[in-house]
Protein backbone atom coordinates (compact mmCIF):
# COMPACT_ATOMS: atom_id res chain seq x y z
CA UNK A 1 0.00 0.00 0.00
CA UNK A 2 1.50 3.46 -1.30
CA UNK A 3 0.92 6.50 0.68
CA UNK A 4 1.03 10.04 -1.24
CA UNK A 5 3.65 12.20 -2.39
CA UNK A 6 3.18 14.68 0.46
CA UNK A 7 3.38 12.28 3.13
CA UNK A 8 6.31 10.54 2.38
CA UNK A 9 7.74 14.15 2.08
CA UNK A 10 6.51 14.71 5.50
CA UNK A 11 8.58 11.45 6.89
CA UNK A 12 11.59 12.84 5.24
CA UNK A 13 11.33 15.76 7.30
CA UNK A 14 10.75 14.32 10.74
CA UNK A 15 12.28 15.55 13.68
CA UNK A 16 15.11 13.08 15.71
CA UNK A 17 12.55 13.37 18.84
CA UNK A 18 9.69 12.00 16.00
CA UNK A 19 12.10 9.33 14.68
CA UNK A 20 13.34 8.31 18.10
CA UNK A 21 10.12 6.43 18.91
CA UNK A 22 10.35 4.39 15.79
CA UNK A 23 12.86 1.40 16.22
CA UNK A 24 13.76 1.47 12.26
CA UNK A 25 14.74 4.85 11.95
CA UNK A 26 16.42 5.24 15.24
CA UNK A 27 19.87 3.75 13.46
CA UNK A 28 19.15 6.43 10.52
CA UNK A 29 21.84 9.36 11.04
CA UNK A 30 20.74 12.67 10.07
CA UNK A 31 21.37 13.62 6.67
CA UNK A 32 22.13 17.29 5.04
CA UNK A 33 19.77 18.18 2.26
CA UNK A 34 21.05 20.02 -0.85
CA UNK A 35 19.21 23.08 -0.78
CA UNK A 36 17.17 24.66 -3.37
CA UNK A 37 16.12 27.89 -4.58
CA UNK A 38 12.96 28.11 -6.50
CA UNK A 39 13.16 30.66 -9.47
CA UNK A 40 10.32 31.64 -11.45
CA UNK A 41 11.65 30.55 -15.25
CA UNK A 42 12.11 27.07 -13.96
CA UNK A 43 8.87 27.04 -11.69
CA UNK A 44 10.62 24.24 -9.24
CA UNK A 45 9.30 24.08 -5.05
CA UNK A 46 10.52 22.03 -2.45
CA UNK A 47 8.72 18.87 -3.69
CA UNK A 48 11.28 16.49 -4.25
CA UNK A 49 9.28 15.35 -7.54
CA UNK A 50 7.85 19.10 -9.07
CA UNK A 51 5.24 18.64 -11.90
CA UNK A 52 6.46 20.98 -13.62
CA UNK A 53 7.35 19.82 -17.13
CA UNK A 54 11.76 20.32 -18.01
CA UNK A 55 11.47 20.48 -21.48
CA UNK A 56 8.74 23.26 -21.37
CA UNK A 57 11.60 26.16 -21.87
CA UNK A 58 13.66 24.44 -24.46
CA UNK A 59 10.17 23.53 -26.46
CA UNK A 60 9.08 27.24 -26.06
CA UNK A 61 12.92 28.47 -27.26
CA UNK A 62 12.49 26.19 -30.43
CA UNK A 63 9.35 27.15 -30.92
CA UNK A 64 10.14 30.84 -31.25
CA UNK A 65 13.21 29.79 -33.22
CA UNK A 66 10.53 27.76 -35.92
CA UNK A 67 9.00 31.10 -35.91
CA UNK A 68 12.04 33.11 -36.81
CA UNK A 69 12.74 30.45 -39.05
CA UNK A 70 9.09 31.05 -40.81
CA UNK A 71 9.63 34.56 -40.95
CA UNK A 72 12.90 33.98 -43.00
CA UNK A 73 11.20 31.85 -45.05
CA UNK A 74 8.02 33.94 -45.95
CA UNK A 75 11.22 36.54 -46.65
CA UNK A 76 12.54 34.06 -49.14
CA UNK A 77 8.99 33.60 -51.13
CA UNK A 78 8.57 37.37 -51.18
CA UNK A 79 11.88 38.14 -52.82
CA UNK A 80 11.79 34.87 -54.71
CA UNK A 81 8.24 36.10 -55.84
CA UNK A 82 9.26 39.79 -56.93
CA UNK A 83 12.59 37.78 -58.53
CA UNK A 84 9.86 35.86 -61.27
CA UNK A 85 8.04 39.03 -61.44
CA UNK A 86 11.07 41.43 -63.34
CA UNK A 87 11.94 38.42 -65.38
CA UNK A 88 8.28 38.27 -66.35
CA UNK A 89 8.81 42.06 -66.33
CA UNK A 90 11.14 41.95 -68.63
CA UNK A 91 9.76 39.39 -71.73
CA UNK A 92 6.99 41.60 -71.32
CA UNK A 93 8.70 45.03 -72.38
CA UNK A 94 10.06 42.53 -74.86
CA UNK A 95 7.01 42.21 -76.55
CA UNK A 96 6.43 46.10 -76.03
CA UNK A 97 9.73 46.41 -77.52
CA UNK A 98 8.19 44.46 -80.91
CA UNK A 99 5.61 46.94 -81.20
CA UNK A 100 7.52 49.74 -82.46
CA UNK A 101 10.78 48.06 -83.43
CA UNK A 102 9.58 47.71 -87.30
CA UNK A 103 10.16 51.11 -89.25
CA UNK A 104 7.04 53.51 -89.32
CA UNK A 105 5.06 52.96 -92.08
CA UNK A 106 5.34 55.73 -94.67
CA UNK A 107 8.28 56.60 -93.07
CA UNK A 108 9.06 59.08 -95.57
CA UNK A 109 6.79 61.45 -94.73
CA UNK A 110 8.66 61.85 -90.94
CA UNK A 111 12.10 64.04 -90.94
CA UNK A 112 14.57 60.93 -90.34
CA UNK A 113 17.20 63.19 -88.57
CA UNK A 114 17.19 63.72 -84.70
CA UNK A 115 14.65 65.60 -83.40
CA UNK A 116 11.47 64.36 -85.27
CA UNK A 117 8.64 61.78 -85.34
CA UNK A 118 11.29 59.02 -86.44
CA UNK A 119 13.91 60.20 -83.56
CA UNK A 120 11.50 59.80 -81.00
CA UNK A 121 10.32 56.36 -81.55
CA UNK A 122 14.20 55.68 -81.96
CA UNK A 123 14.31 56.73 -78.77
CA UNK A 124 11.65 55.30 -77.53
CA UNK A 125 13.51 51.83 -78.80
CA UNK A 126 16.06 52.59 -76.68
CA UNK A 127 14.69 53.39 -73.44
CA UNK A 128 12.54 50.07 -74.17
CA UNK A 129 15.20 48.04 -74.49
CA UNK A 130 16.87 49.56 -71.23
CA UNK A 131 13.56 48.93 -69.28
CA UNK A 132 13.52 45.37 -70.26
CA UNK A 133 17.45 45.03 -69.48
CA UNK A 134 17.29 46.84 -65.92
CA UNK A 135 14.55 44.08 -65.29
CA UNK A 136 16.75 41.28 -65.94
CA UNK A 137 19.42 42.78 -64.40
CA UNK A 138 17.41 43.19 -60.75
CA UNK A 139 15.99 40.10 -61.47
CA UNK A 140 19.82 38.19 -61.77
CA UNK A 141 21.14 40.81 -58.79
CA UNK A 142 17.74 39.42 -56.39
CA UNK A 143 18.62 35.62 -57.69
CA UNK A 144 22.02 35.86 -56.99
CA UNK A 145 22.83 38.23 -54.04
CA UNK A 146 19.85 38.69 -51.81
CA UNK A 147 18.44 35.46 -51.20
CA UNK A 148 21.76 33.89 -50.35
CA UNK A 149 21.91 36.10 -47.23
CA UNK A 150 18.12 34.98 -46.53
CA UNK A 151 19.33 31.33 -47.47
CA UNK A 152 22.35 31.95 -45.43
CA UNK A 153 20.29 32.66 -42.22
CA UNK A 154 17.61 30.34 -42.59
CA UNK A 155 20.34 27.44 -42.23
CA UNK A 156 21.81 29.31 -39.06
CA UNK A 157 18.36 29.44 -37.63
CA UNK A 158 17.49 25.75 -38.48
CA UNK A 159 21.33 24.74 -36.76
CA UNK A 160 20.45 27.03 -33.73
CA UNK A 161 17.19 25.14 -33.45
CA UNK A 162 19.01 21.25 -33.71
CA UNK A 163 21.56 23.12 -31.49
CA UNK A 164 18.90 23.74 -28.94
CA UNK A 165 17.27 19.84 -29.42
CA UNK A 166 20.54 18.39 -28.98
CA UNK A 167 21.72 20.37 -25.94
CA UNK A 168 18.69 21.48 -23.20
CA UNK A 169 16.50 19.31 -24.66
CA UNK A 170 18.39 16.03 -24.39
CA UNK A 171 19.22 17.15 -20.63
CA UNK A 172 16.03 17.83 -20.00
CA UNK A 173 14.92 14.27 -20.87
CA UNK A 174 17.79 13.28 -18.84
CA UNK A 175 16.08 15.42 -15.45
CA UNK A 176 12.49 13.75 -16.88
CA UNK A 177 14.32 10.29 -16.47
CA UNK A 178 15.99 10.96 -12.97
CA UNK A 179 12.50 12.82 -11.55
CA UNK A 180 11.15 9.09 -12.44
CA UNK A 181 13.25 6.93 -10.51
CA UNK A 182 12.81 9.52 -7.83
CA UNK A 183 9.83 9.08 -7.60
CA UNK A 184 9.74 5.33 -7.47
CA UNK A 185 11.92 4.69 -4.47
CA UNK A 186 9.55 7.95 -2.88
CA UNK A 187 6.59 5.47 -3.53
CA UNK A 188 8.64 2.12 -2.48
CA UNK A 189 9.69 4.16 0.80
CA UNK A 190 6.36 4.49 1.14
CA UNK A 191 5.62 1.02 1.32
CA UNK A 192 7.82 -0.09 3.22
CA UNK A 193 7.28 2.77 6.01
CA UNK A 194 3.43 1.51 6.06
CA UNK A 195 5.00 -2.17 6.52
CA UNK A 196 7.09 -1.59 9.56
CA UNK A 197 4.05 0.52 10.92
CA UNK A 198 1.52 -2.32 10.43
CA UNK A 199 3.82 -5.59 11.30
CA UNK A 200 6.01 -5.77 14.06
CA UNK A 201 7.60 -9.21 12.44
CA UNK A 202 11.00 -9.01 10.83
CA UNK A 203 12.04 -6.93 7.99
CA UNK A 204 14.49 -8.17 5.41
CA UNK A 205 17.27 -6.01 4.77
CA UNK A 206 16.91 -5.04 0.99
CA UNK A 207 13.45 -3.50 2.55
CA UNK A 208 14.79 -1.81 5.36
CA UNK A 209 12.94 1.74 4.83
CA UNK A 210 16.55 3.55 6.03
CA UNK A 211 18.34 2.19 3.41
CA UNK A 212 15.84 3.33 0.65
CA UNK A 213 15.78 6.57 2.52
CA UNK A 214 19.39 6.92 1.56
CA UNK A 215 18.98 5.91 -1.68
CA UNK A 216 16.50 8.63 -2.48
CA UNK A 217 18.83 10.93 -0.84
CA UNK A 218 21.21 10.15 -3.27
CA UNK A 219 19.22 10.21 -6.58
CA UNK A 220 17.63 13.38 -5.42
CA UNK A 221 21.06 14.85 -5.62
CA UNK A 222 21.41 13.58 -9.08
CA UNK A 223 18.12 14.68 -10.01
CA UNK A 224 18.83 18.07 -8.58
CA UNK A 225 22.41 18.47 -9.75
CA UNK A 226 20.95 18.01 -13.41
CA UNK A 227 18.28 19.91 -12.68
CA UNK A 228 20.68 22.90 -11.58
CA UNK A 229 23.14 22.28 -14.53
CA UNK A 230 20.18 22.71 -16.89
CA UNK A 231 19.20 25.71 -15.26
CA UNK A 232 22.69 27.11 -15.76
CA UNK A 233 22.36 26.11 -19.71
CA UNK A 234 18.56 27.17 -20.30
CA UNK A 235 19.51 30.42 -18.83
CA UNK A 236 23.22 30.68 -21.00
CA UNK A 237 20.82 29.67 -24.13
CA UNK A 238 18.38 32.45 -22.89
CA UNK A 239 21.03 35.11 -22.94
CA UNK A 240 22.46 34.21 -26.17
CA UNK A 241 18.80 34.03 -27.48
CA UNK A 242 18.70 37.77 -27.35
CA UNK A 243 21.91 38.12 -29.37
CA UNK A 244 21.36 35.20 -32.07
CA UNK A 245 17.99 37.52 -32.68
CA UNK A 246 20.09 40.20 -32.71
CA UNK A 247 21.97 38.80 -35.38
CA UNK A 248 18.75 37.56 -36.96
CA UNK A 249 17.07 41.36 -37.20
CA UNK A 250 20.89 42.55 -38.56
CA UNK A 251 20.51 39.96 -41.87
CA UNK A 252 17.14 40.45 -42.74
CA UNK A 253 17.82 44.31 -42.51
CA UNK A 254 21.18 43.70 -44.44
CA UNK A 255 18.98 41.41 -46.80
CA UNK A 256 15.79 44.22 -47.10
CA UNK A 257 18.43 47.36 -47.98
CA UNK A 258 19.89 44.90 -50.66
CA UNK A 259 16.48 44.07 -51.73
CA UNK A 260 15.32 47.73 -51.91
CA UNK A 261 18.84 49.12 -53.47
CA UNK A 262 18.19 46.78 -56.26
CA UNK A 263 14.61 47.29 -56.77
CA UNK A 264 14.53 50.65 -55.98
CA UNK A 265 17.53 51.48 -58.56
CA UNK A 266 15.32 49.55 -61.50
CA UNK A 267 12.01 51.92 -60.31
CA UNK A 268 14.36 54.81 -60.57
CA UNK A 269 15.64 53.71 -63.97
CA UNK A 270 12.42 53.30 -65.39
CA UNK A 271 11.42 56.78 -64.48
CA UNK A 272 14.83 57.96 -65.72
CA UNK A 273 13.86 56.02 -69.37
CA UNK A 274 9.80 57.45 -69.19
CA UNK A 275 11.12 60.89 -68.42
CA UNK A 276 13.35 60.79 -70.86
CA UNK A 277 10.44 59.59 -73.56
CA UNK A 278 9.03 62.38 -72.91
CA UNK A 279 11.59 65.56 -72.61
CA UNK A 280 12.27 64.14 -75.88
CA UNK A 281 8.93 64.80 -77.45
CA UNK A 282 8.52 68.04 -76.08
CA UNK A 283 11.89 68.78 -77.79
CA UNK A 284 10.07 68.60 -81.48
CA UNK A 285 8.55 71.92 -82.55
CA UNK A 286 5.35 71.43 -83.93
CA UNK A 287 5.72 72.78 -87.22
CA UNK A 288 9.39 70.94 -87.49
CA UNK A 289 7.27 68.15 -89.72
CA UNK A 290 5.36 69.80 -91.79
CA UNK A 291 8.38 72.40 -92.81
CA UNK A 292 10.54 69.42 -93.22
CA UNK A 293 7.16 67.83 -95.43
CA UNK A 294 7.37 71.05 -97.61
CA UNK A 295 10.66 71.42 -97.96
CA UNK A 296 10.84 67.99 -99.24
CA UNK A 297 7.60 67.61 -101.60
CA UNK A 298 7.78 71.35 -103.05
CA UNK A 299 7.54 70.17 -106.16
CA UNK A 300 4.19 67.57 -105.54
CA UNK A 301 2.35 70.48 -103.18
CA UNK A 302 0.40 73.47 -104.29
CA UNK A 303 2.36 76.39 -103.83
CA UNK A 304 0.15 79.10 -102.11
CA UNK A 305 2.33 82.18 -104.05
CA UNK A 306 1.59 80.50 -107.83
CA UNK A 307 -1.63 82.20 -109.20
CA UNK A 308 -4.50 79.93 -109.50
CA UNK A 309 -5.63 78.65 -113.20
CA UNK A 310 -8.21 80.50 -115.40
CA UNK A 311 -10.01 78.83 -118.12
CA UNK A 312 -8.96 82.11 -120.58
CA UNK A 313 -5.12 80.48 -120.05
CA UNK A 314 -6.26 77.24 -120.54
CA UNK A 315 -5.33 75.79 -124.19
CA UNK A 316 -6.06 72.56 -125.28
CA UNK A 317 -5.62 70.05 -128.91
CA UNK A 318 -7.82 71.36 -131.12
CA UNK A 319 -8.62 73.86 -129.69
CA UNK A 320 -9.40 76.69 -132.52
CA UNK A 321 -9.48 74.06 -135.38
CA UNK A 322 -11.54 74.84 -138.45
CA UNK A 323 -14.39 72.25 -137.40
CA UNK A 324 -15.01 74.35 -133.99
CA UNK A 325 -15.69 77.73 -135.27
CA UNK A 326 -19.07 78.39 -136.14
CA UNK A 327 -20.01 79.98 -139.02
CA UNK A 328 -22.32 82.00 -137.29
CA UNK A 329 -24.16 82.44 -134.34
CA UNK A 330 -26.18 84.70 -131.85
CA UNK A 331 -29.84 85.17 -130.14
CA UNK A 332 -32.68 84.57 -132.06
CA UNK A 333 -36.20 84.28 -131.04
CA UNK A 334 -38.14 81.38 -131.52
CA UNK A 335 -41.83 80.40 -131.67
CA UNK A 336 -42.83 77.75 -129.26
CA UNK A 337 -43.79 74.18 -131.13
CA UNK A 338 -46.24 73.57 -127.93
CA UNK A 339 -49.96 74.46 -128.50
CA UNK A 340 -50.42 75.63 -125.79
CA UNK A 341 -48.23 78.26 -125.42
CA UNK A 342 -47.34 81.05 -127.55
CA UNK A 343 -44.88 84.04 -128.19
CA UNK A 344 -41.29 83.70 -128.62
CA UNK A 345 -38.48 83.39 -126.50
CA UNK A 346 -35.11 83.70 -126.79
CA UNK A 347 -32.26 81.46 -127.38
CA UNK A 348 -28.61 81.36 -128.42
CA UNK A 349 -28.15 79.73 -131.75
CA UNK A 350 -25.11 78.75 -133.71
CA UNK A 351 -24.37 76.69 -137.58
CA UNK A 352 -21.10 75.23 -137.33
CA UNK A 353 -19.14 74.22 -140.13
CA UNK A 354 -20.80 70.60 -139.83
CA UNK A 355 -23.76 72.17 -141.61
CA UNK A 356 -25.64 71.88 -138.13
CA UNK A 357 -27.93 74.51 -136.57
CA UNK A 358 -28.06 73.80 -133.27
CA UNK A 359 -30.17 76.07 -130.04
CA UNK A 360 -29.51 76.09 -126.83
CA UNK A 361 -30.88 77.78 -123.74
CA UNK A 362 -28.58 80.05 -123.55
CA UNK A 363 -24.55 80.60 -124.32
CA UNK A 364 -23.42 79.64 -120.68
CA UNK A 365 -20.74 77.18 -121.20
CA UNK A 366 -20.02 77.32 -117.21
CA UNK A 367 -22.76 76.76 -115.35
CA UNK A 368 -23.99 73.60 -117.24
CA UNK A 369 -23.01 71.17 -119.73
CA UNK A 370 -24.29 72.69 -123.47
CA UNK A 371 -26.43 69.99 -124.44
CA UNK A 372 -28.64 71.58 -127.83
CA UNK A 373 -32.20 72.00 -127.15
CA UNK A 374 -32.82 71.20 -131.40
CA UNK A 375 -30.40 70.02 -133.80
CA UNK A 376 -30.93 70.35 -137.70
CA UNK A 377 -29.21 69.03 -140.77
CA UNK A 378 -29.27 72.15 -142.73
CA UNK A 379 -28.69 70.28 -145.79
CA UNK A 380 -32.37 68.02 -144.94
CA UNK A 381 -33.91 71.09 -144.33
CA UNK A 382 -36.14 73.44 -146.68
CA UNK A 383 -35.15 77.13 -145.46
CA UNK A 384 -37.99 79.69 -146.53
CA UNK A 385 -38.42 83.24 -147.54
CA UNK A 386 -37.32 85.87 -144.33
CA UNK A 387 -40.45 87.94 -143.86
CA UNK A 388 -39.14 91.53 -142.34
CA UNK A 389 -37.17 89.84 -139.25
CA UNK A 390 -39.06 86.19 -139.06
CA UNK A 391 -37.98 83.56 -141.30
CA UNK A 392 -38.38 79.76 -140.88
CA UNK A 393 -36.76 76.59 -140.83
CA UNK A 394 -38.26 73.13 -141.66
CA UNK A 395 -36.25 70.14 -140.79
CA UNK A 396 -35.78 66.79 -138.49
CA UNK A 397 -34.86 67.86 -135.34
CA UNK A 398 -32.14 64.95 -134.42
CA UNK A 399 -30.77 66.46 -131.21
CA UNK A 400 -31.63 64.26 -127.78
CA UNK A 401 -34.02 66.20 -126.15
CA UNK A 402 -37.75 64.85 -125.17
CA UNK A 403 -38.96 67.51 -127.95
CA UNK A 404 -37.12 65.73 -130.34
CA UNK A 405 -38.90 62.74 -129.86
CA UNK A 406 -42.12 63.71 -130.12
CA UNK A 407 -41.99 66.48 -132.86
CA UNK A 408 -39.99 64.73 -135.27
CA UNK A 409 -39.78 66.68 -138.34
CA UNK A 410 -41.14 70.41 -137.64
CA UNK A 411 -41.15 73.83 -138.72
CA UNK A 412 -39.57 76.29 -136.37
CA UNK A 413 -40.08 80.02 -136.92
CA UNK A 414 -37.32 82.49 -136.20
CA UNK A 415 -37.30 86.03 -135.57
CA UNK A 416 -33.95 87.83 -135.48
CA UNK A 417 -33.51 91.30 -133.80
CA UNK A 418 -33.90 93.57 -137.24
CA UNK A 419 -34.88 92.37 -141.10
CA UNK A 420 -31.53 93.03 -141.64
CA UNK A 421 -30.32 90.32 -139.41
CA UNK A 422 -33.15 87.85 -140.25
CA UNK A 423 -31.58 88.29 -144.16
CA UNK A 424 -27.98 87.16 -142.63
CA UNK A 425 -29.14 84.30 -141.01
CA UNK A 426 -31.34 83.03 -144.27
CA UNK A 427 -28.40 83.68 -146.23
CA UNK A 428 -25.95 81.91 -144.77
CA UNK A 429 -28.04 79.14 -143.20
CA UNK A 430 -28.93 78.71 -147.25
CA UNK A 431 -24.95 78.71 -148.11
CA UNK A 432 -24.72 75.68 -145.47
CA UNK A 433 -27.37 74.01 -146.91
CA UNK A 434 -26.10 73.88 -150.37
CA UNK A 435 -22.43 74.31 -150.28
CA UNK A 436 -21.60 71.02 -148.79
CA UNK A 437 -20.77 69.58 -152.48
CA UNK A 438 -19.17 72.50 -153.86
CA UNK A 439 -16.85 73.13 -150.36
CA UNK A 440 -13.38 71.91 -151.06
CA UNK A 441 -12.10 69.61 -148.26
CA UNK A 442 -9.26 71.34 -146.01
CA UNK A 443 -6.10 69.74 -143.89
CA UNK A 444 -6.86 69.51 -139.82
CA UNK A 445 -3.44 71.30 -139.10
CA UNK A 446 -2.16 71.82 -135.90
CA UNK A 447 -4.04 74.02 -134.35
CA UNK A 448 -2.99 77.67 -132.59
CA UNK A 449 -4.28 79.69 -130.58
CA UNK A 450 -5.97 82.40 -132.87
CA UNK A 451 -8.76 84.54 -132.40
CA UNK A 452 -12.08 83.20 -133.47
CA UNK A 453 -13.18 85.92 -135.13
CA UNK A 454 -9.97 85.59 -137.33
CA UNK A 455 -10.62 82.05 -137.69
CA UNK A 456 -14.35 82.74 -138.78
CA UNK A 457 -12.76 85.42 -141.06
CA UNK A 458 -10.56 83.16 -142.84
CA UNK A 459 -13.17 80.21 -143.76
CA UNK A 460 -15.70 82.66 -144.72
CA UNK A 461 -13.34 84.47 -147.26
CA UNK A 462 -12.93 80.83 -148.55
CA UNK A 463 -16.42 80.55 -150.35
CA UNK A 464 -17.42 84.52 -150.32
CA UNK A 465 -16.10 85.11 -154.01
CA UNK A 466 -18.59 82.73 -154.99
CA UNK A 467 -22.11 84.19 -153.50
CA UNK A 468 -23.50 86.01 -156.05
CA UNK A 469 -23.63 83.30 -158.89
CA UNK A 470 -24.16 80.50 -156.26
CA UNK A 471 -27.67 82.75 -155.25
CA UNK A 472 -28.71 83.13 -158.75
CA UNK A 473 -28.31 79.63 -159.83
CA UNK A 474 -29.86 78.78 -156.87
CA UNK A 475 -33.24 80.86 -157.85
CA UNK A 476 -32.87 79.46 -161.43
CA UNK A 477 -33.07 75.72 -160.70
CA UNK A 478 -35.76 76.41 -157.91
CA UNK A 479 -37.99 78.08 -161.10
CA UNK A 480 -37.66 75.03 -163.10
CA UNK A 481 -38.18 72.46 -160.46
CA UNK A 482 -41.51 74.40 -159.88
CA UNK A 483 -40.58 75.79 -156.40
CA UNK A 484 -41.71 79.56 -155.77
CA UNK A 485 -39.90 81.98 -153.07
CA UNK A 486 -38.58 85.55 -153.29
CA UNK A 487 -35.20 85.91 -154.36
CA UNK A 488 -32.95 86.81 -151.76
CA UNK A 489 -31.36 89.76 -151.21
CA UNK A 490 -27.43 89.52 -152.87
CA UNK A 491 -25.46 88.19 -150.19
CA UNK A 492 -23.10 91.69 -148.64
CA UNK A 493 -20.47 91.06 -146.67
CA UNK A 494 -19.21 93.47 -144.64
CA UNK A 495 -18.44 93.95 -140.76
CA UNK A 496 -20.22 90.82 -139.99
CA UNK A 497 -23.78 89.66 -138.81
CA UNK A 498 -24.94 91.08 -135.47
CA UNK A 499 -25.64 88.52 -132.74
CA UNK A 500 -24.12 88.10 -129.26
CA UNK A 501 -21.15 88.14 -131.04
CA UNK A 502 -19.99 89.55 -134.73
CA UNK A 503 -18.36 87.40 -136.38
CA UNK A 504 -17.77 88.07 -140.26
CA UNK A 505 -20.90 87.38 -143.31
CA UNK A 506 -20.18 83.76 -144.72
CA UNK A 507 -21.29 83.81 -148.23
CA UNK A 508 -22.86 80.38 -149.77
CA UNK A 509 -21.00 78.35 -152.04
CA UNK A 510 -22.45 77.45 -155.46
CA UNK A 511 -24.88 75.03 -155.27
CA UNK A 512 -24.43 73.97 -158.85
CA UNK A 513 -21.35 72.14 -157.99
CA UNK A 514 -23.49 69.37 -156.54
CA UNK A 515 -26.85 70.22 -158.81
CA UNK A 516 -28.43 70.38 -155.66
CA UNK A 517 -31.44 73.13 -155.20
CA UNK A 518 -31.57 74.74 -152.06
CA UNK A 519 -34.54 73.70 -150.11
CA UNK A 520 -35.49 71.31 -152.47
CA UNK A 521 -32.90 68.52 -153.41
CA UNK A 522 -31.81 65.79 -150.84
CA UNK A 523 -28.95 64.41 -152.78
CA UNK A 524 -26.35 63.17 -150.24
CA UNK A 525 -24.16 65.98 -149.18
CA UNK A 526 -21.03 65.82 -148.23
CA UNK A 527 -19.39 67.69 -144.55
CA UNK A 528 -16.86 70.37 -146.16
CA UNK A 529 -14.27 69.35 -143.36
CA UNK A 530 -13.87 65.62 -144.52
Amino acid sequence: MSLPVRTLTKTLHKSPAEMASHPAEKAAAPTQLPTRQSTGASGLSDIAVPDTDTRETSALLEERLRAWKHAVGYLEEYISATEKAQKAHAKEYERVLKTIQDPLKEGSHFDQSLGGVAGLFENMRINTESLANSHLETEKNLKGTVLPILERLHKEIKNKSKEISSGVGKAAKEIEKSRNTTQKHIELLGQQSAAAESSGSKVHSHDDPYITQRGIYYRLHKQILEENNNRQDLISVQENFAAFEHHVVEVIQQAMASFVQYVGGQVQRNQNAYTDMLSNVQRIPPDFEWNGFKQREAETLVDPASAPRSIEGVTFPNQNHKSTQPLLEGTLERKSRNILSSGYSTGYYAITNALYLHGFKDNDNIRKDPEPEISIYLPDAVIGVPNGEKFHVKGKDVSKGFSSKLAGTSELNFKAHTANDAEKWVEVIKMAAGANAARAPYSSGPSSPISPTTQKQASFGSIGAAAPAAEKKAVEAAQEDGVTAAHPAPLKIKEGVTGEKTVASPTAVAPSATGAVVGTDKATTKPPFE
